[in-house]
């Protein structure tokens, strides 16, 4: 007998935090549109790189710090999308860590940010 999965189940949530550059904040949103991510929002951040060396060099420290709720059953696929990311779009570094939400108050709020459709009515 085959296993009936309940799709209104309750999934936890993750706070994923992305560090990029501020030029590849909006590239970096779309991509996490693809995987049902209803909230996110962005920061300003500021690399913690020599001075000296990063204008010798060129380079940009200025960060975008992107926060983003999503589904624990979500964060692999996200994750290995911003790895291979990371490592095949030119200027498109960055970082990112996966916090788990132990709660979060309130159905409708749930409902949004997990893009759980189920309990909304016609």
């Amino acid at each position: 007998m085959a296993s009936v999965i309940n799709e209104s189940a309750i999934k936890k949530l993750k706070l994923v935090i992305t560090v990029v550059d501020r030029a590849k904040a909006e590239f970096y949103l779309d991509v996490f549109s693809q995987f049902e991510v209803n909230f996110q929002t962005v920061t300003s951040g500021k690399g913690t790189a020599n001075t000296d060396i990063v204008d010798m060099l060129g380079l940009n420290i200025n960060k975008a710090v992107l926060w983003s709720i999503v589904r624990e059953d979500m964060v692999d696929p996200i994750m290995k999308c911003l790895e291979t990311k990371f490592e095949t779009i030119r200027n498109g570094k960055g970082i990112a860590i996966a916090v788990p939400l132990s709660s979060v108050i309130g159905v409708n709020m749930y409902q949004f940010l997990s893009n759980n459709k189920q309990g909304k009515e016609d």
